[in-house]
C-alpha cells in the first residue's frame, strides 16, 4: 500500500512515468531493475560523527546518505523531499553526464532553481557507463553539512570488469568542522576576511574522531564514547581479493590514503579503467573516485590501519583512521602498531608522479582528438575584490545570476547575465606566477564561455602563487557534464608554443574531476558534445563560493523542453508549476 501511494505522487509530478512502470521498479528485485526508483527525505539532525555534536544534513536519517546501486543503462529516479525548514536545497550527480537531461545535473543556479523547503523533486536520469561516482549537496556549501554519497554502476549481466576481486567495498573520505556552514560562508564574505581553517577531523565512511579534551571544547557536547564516531571497520576473508571504490568529497583538503602493511593497485579512475600500478599511498583529491584491488594477504591474528592524512596544506589535524579487520578477530580490536603517519604534507613530488603514472587501460581506450578547435587558459589566483578575499581565473571571480543559466539561455533571458565573454588567457609573458601579484585586485562577472557543438577544446590550467608569499595551492578542477581526457601536466608556466609537443594523445585517461598542482599546469581536452549549460568549477568549496568557477555553453538549442519543476526563482517565477 505504501509504494501504491508512493508511485501515485510520482506520477502526478514527474513526465513519462508510468504507475506500472513505477510499481515494476519497486517490485523487481534490486539486481534486475531497469529502474531505480527512490525516495529521500533531505533534513537536518543532531549527530556526532568525530563525537562532537552538531547539526547534520542527513538523507533519511543517514550521513553518508544510501549508496545508489545500479547497472549500466538503469534509469535512476530519486523523489526528494526537502524538511530543512530553513534552507534551499540541490543535489548533484558527480560523474553522471545527463546526457538528455541537463536539468537534472542538479547545480543550483546552473540547471534548475534550488528545491525550496517543504517542496519534493524528483531527478530523473540514465547512468550512461559502469564505475564509481558521486552524489552531493550543491548549493551554497552544504555538501560539508553532511549531505552527500556514493553511486556504483556496475556493468550488465553477463559482462565482466577486466580485473578480478571478490568482494566490492566502497568508502567516502571527507573533513569535517564543527562551525556550520553558515557561519563558514559568513566569515568567507566578510571584511576583515575569516578563513575556515583547517578541518576539525577527517571522516573515513563518516567516522572520525576529535579529542574531546581539546581546549575550548564543551564538554557536554564531545562524547568519546559515543557509538556514533566509533572507527570505520572493513572485515575482510584472509586470502581473499577485495575492490575498494574510494571517493573523496572533502570540502578543502587534499588526501592520501593508506593501508597499514597492504599494496593498493589502481584499477579504475572516474569511471576509467586504468592500466594498473602499484601505490602505497592513494592520493586524492575532492570529487575524485578510484577502485584499487587489495589482498588480505598479511598476518591473519590481528587487524590493521587505514589511514587518511592530509597533504598539500600544513594541517594540524589528526589523520582519520579506520581498522581493516582480519576475520575472525573482533572488528572493534585495535591494530598493535601505531597507525601510519603519512607522507610530508608538502612534498609534491610523488602526488605529481602518481597524476602522471595514470593511463587508460589498453582495449579501453578513448582516443582523443589529435587537435583542437579552441584554446582556454585559465589563470587561478588569490585576489581582492571592494576589500574582500576572492578566487579568480583570468582575474574574474564568478557569481551565480539569480536566473539559472540554462533556463535563461532556453527561454534567451540574455539579460539574466552578463554578455561580454570572459578572458581566454592572460597576459603569460609579464605574469610571474611564483610571486604575489604586483595588482592582485579583479574584477566579478557571471559571464560564460559559449563553445561551438561538437567542437573539441583544450584548457589550461595554470596554478600561481596566493596573496601569501612563497604558497600555491592545490586545485581540484571538475566539469560537470563530461569526461575529459587529461593531457599532461607540468611544473612552472605553460608554454603554449613547446608544451602541447609533449602531450600524451595516445593512452591518456578520461576524467571529470582533475587536481592542478602548486606552481603547476594541467592540460584536459574534451569535446563539447553535451547540450546544455555546464559548470566547470574547483571542488574545494570555500574556493569555489569565492569565485573559483567558469560555465561553458554548447548546443543549447538543442536541448529538449524544460520540466517547469526546475523552474520558479529569478525571472521563471511566473514558469513555476509544481
Amino acid at each position: 500500500m505504501v509504494e501504491l501511494l508512493q508511485c501515485r505522487s510520482l506520477a502526478k509530478n514527474l513526465a513519462g512515468l508510468s504507475l506500472l512502470l513505477c510499481l515494476a521498479a519497486i517490485a523487481v528485485p534490486s539486481v534486475e531493475a531497469k529502474v531505480r526508483y527512490h525516495k529521500w527525505e533531505v533534513k537536518y539532525q543532531y549527530k556526532s560523527p568525530d563525537c562532537y555534536q552538531k547539526l547534520v544534513i542527513t538523507i533519511n536519517g543517514r550521513s553518508p546518505g544510501p549508496t545508489i546501486n545500479a547497472q549500466q543503462g538503469d534509469t535512476v529516479i530519486v523523489e526528494i523531499r526537502n524538511s530543512l525548514l530553513l534552507e534551499d536545497v540541490a543535489i548533484h550527480w558527480h560523474g553522471i553526464r545527463q546526457q538528455g537531461t541537463p536539468w537534472a545535473d542538479g547545480t543550483e543556479g546552473v540547471t534548475q532553481c534550488p528545491i525550496i523547503p517543504g517542496d519534493t523533486f524528483t531527478y530523473k536520469f540514465v547512468v550512461d557507463k559502469p564505475g564509481t561516482f558521486l552524489y552531493h549537496a550543491h548549493y551554497g556549501m552544504q555538501r560539508g553539512a553532511g549531505l552527500y554519497g556514493l553511486i556504483k554502476v556496475s556493468l550488465p549481466a553477463g559482462e565482466s570488469e577486466p580485473f578480478s576481486y571478490d568482494y566490492d567495498r566502497s568508502i567516502i573520505l571527507t573533513d569535517w568542522y564543527h562551525k556550520s556552514t553558515y557561519e563558514q560562508m559568513t566569515g568567507l564574505n566578510s571584511i576583515p576576511f575569516v578563513w575556515v581553517g583547517e578541518p576539525q577531523s577527517i571522516l573515513i565512511q563518516g567516522r572520525g574522531k576529535f579529542n574531546c579534551s581539546t581546549p575550548g571544547t564543551e564538554a557536554d557536547l564531545c562524547n568519546a564514547t559515543n557509538p556514533e564516531c566509533s572507527p570505520f571497520s572493513l572485515t575482510v576473508v584472509p586470502g581473499k581479493t577485495y575492490r575498494l571504490r574510494i571517493g573523496s568529497l572533502t570540502g578543502l583538503s587534499a588526501l592520501s590514503f593508506e593501508i597499514e602493511g597492504h599494496n593498493m593497485t589502481v584499477v579504475e579512475a572516474d569511471g576509467h579503467n586504468v592500466e594498473p600500478f602499484v601505490v602505497q599511498n592513494l592520493f586524492i583529491y575532492s570529487g575524485e573516485t578510484y577502485s584499487v584491488l587489495i589482498k588480505a594477504d598479511q598476518d591473519p591474528s590481528r587487524n590493521y590501519w587505514a589511514s587518511a592524512h592530509i597533504v598539500s596544506r600544513n594541517s594540524n589535524t589528526t589523520n582519520g583512521l579506520g581498522i581493516i579487520n582480519y576475520y575472525p578477530n573482533h572488528p572493534k580490536r585495535n591494530p598493535p602498531t601505531s597507525p601510519p603517519v603519512g607522507p610530508r604534507w608538502n612534498d609534491t613530488a610523488p602526488r605529481i608522479a602518481q597524476s602522471q603514472a595514470i593511463k587508460a587501460l589498453k582495449g579501453y581506450i578513448h582516443t582523443p582528438p589529435q587537435t583542437t578547435d579552441r584554446v582556454i587558459v585559465m589563470l587561478n589566483t588569490q585576489n581582492r575584490i571592494d576589500g574582500h578575499v576572492r578566487w579568480s581565473v583570468n582575474n574574474v571571480s564568478f557569481g551565480l545570476p539569480e536566473t539559472p543559466y540554462l533556463i535563461a539561455l532556453k527561454q534567451n533571458f540574455l539579460h539574466a547575465f552578463e554578455q561580454t565573454p570572459p578572458p581566454e588567457g592572460y597576459d603569460a609573458a609579464n605574469y610571474d606566477i611564483y610571486s604575489v601579484a604586483k595588482n592582485v585586485n579583479a574584477t566579478t562577472s557571471n559571464s560564460i564561455y559559449r563553445l561551438k557543438f561538437n567542437s573539441t577544446v583544450d584548457v589550461i590550467l595554470q596554478n600561481a602563487n596566493t596573496m601569501t608569499v612563497n604558497n600555491s595551492e592545490t586545485h581540484p578542477w571538475h566539469l560537470h557534464g563530461h569526461d575529459f581526457w587529461v593531457l599532461g601536466y607540468g611544473t612552472g608556466k605553460f608554454n603554449i608554443s613547446t608544451d602541447p609537443k609533449k602531450y600524451n594523445l595516445v593512452n591518456p585517461i578520461m576524467k571529470n574531476t582533475v587536481p592542478v598542482h602548486p606552481y603547476g599546469w594541467t592540460a584536459l581536452r574534451f569535446r563539447a558534445d553535451n547540450p546544455g549549460a555546464w559548470l566547470f568549477h574547483c571542488h574545494i568549496e570555500a574556493h569555489f563560493f569565492q569565485g573559483m568557477g567558469v560555465i561553458f555553453e554548447e548546443g543549447v538549442e538543442k536541448v529538449g523542453r524544460l520540466p517547469t519543476s526546475i523552474m520558479g526563482c529569478g525571472e521563471t517565477k511566473r514558469f513555476f508549476k509544481p
